[in-house]
């Protein structure tokens, strides 16, 4: 396996990545919470961007997989921004894939940004998922123990641990949020959601339908696919929406 490059952030946390060279505009793919860059949608379309000769940068937030830092002191607002600085490592346009919450940090990547958005692919995408998932869900009891203890723990569907939810994390998401104010999308958008995403329901995808506002965007429900979103069927799916967006660019 290939040995990661690293940079150091402005905020100095050091973030581990693997940039594939070629033709622009680069596609950059943006994992979720607690994912890393190994996962199998990054490595299935570094394979794909490789066979087409594009560039393809991936990478891994502060806290997560090979980067530095202790996950538990991370945030929305820090891994937008360890986002940000590895971007920058790119010349040119950009086609952003945001698994997750990696469809979050696309979105604010969108709008801090728009200049440099030639596309985006939003795969069960989860805007504001620490306000109106995490938050909201919590009982009375998680809610008081996160103010006065800091933290709390919950059950992970993915690991026997339970993972624990930091109330940093909540509050700042909150100093971050997408669906509240206007969002402009100003390039084409396809967003891929499975019906049996029980994490991600298909109700949230259709909130960010209704509420942003570009130019050409697209919601692609597939029935029975749930969160990893990772079987060929779906990672083809992916590919295939790219390729859609990449073919309407002149410099592509």
């Amino acid at each position: 396996m290939t040995e990661p490059q690293y940079l150091t952030t402005p905020e100095g946390r050091r973030i581990a990545y693997h940039l594939t060279p070629g033709q622009g505009p680069a596609v950059v793919f943006l994992g979720g919470f607690r994912s890393d860059m190994q996962g199998t949608k990054a490595l299935y379309l570094q394979d794909w961007a490789a066979a087409q000769g594009r560039a393809f940068l991936r990478f891994d937030y502060s806290g997560h997989g090979q980067s530095g830092g202790d996950f538990l002191d991370g945030a929305i607002g820090d891994w937008f921004a360890d986002a940000r600085a590895v971007v920058a490592l790119v010349d040119g346009p950009l086609v952003l894939v945001g698994s997750s919450m990696g469809g979050w940090i696309a979105l604010l990547l969108a709008r801090a940004m728009p200049e440099r958005l030639a596309g985006m692919v939003g795969v069960a995408a989860a805007p504001d998922f620490t306000e109106d998932s995490m938050w909201a869900g919590f009982d009375a009891a998680q809610r008081a123990e996160l103010l006065t203890q800091g933290q709390v723990a919950l059950p992970s569907d993915y690991s026997d641990a339970p993972y624990t939810i930091t109330r940093r994390l909540i509050v700042d998401g909150r100093n971050h949020l997408v669906l509240r104010d206007p969002l402009e999308l100003p390039c084409p958008v396809r967003l891929l959601q499975g019906t049996a995403d029980v994490d991600v329901p298909p109700s949230v995808a259709l909130r960010l339908l209704d509420h942003a506002t570009g130019p050409d965007m697209r919601l692609t429900l597939v029935k029975g696919a749930d969160h990893r979103f990772s079987d060929a069927a779906c990672l083809a799916l992916i590919s295939r929406s790219l390729g859609e967006i990449l073919a309407g660019r002149p410099d592509a």
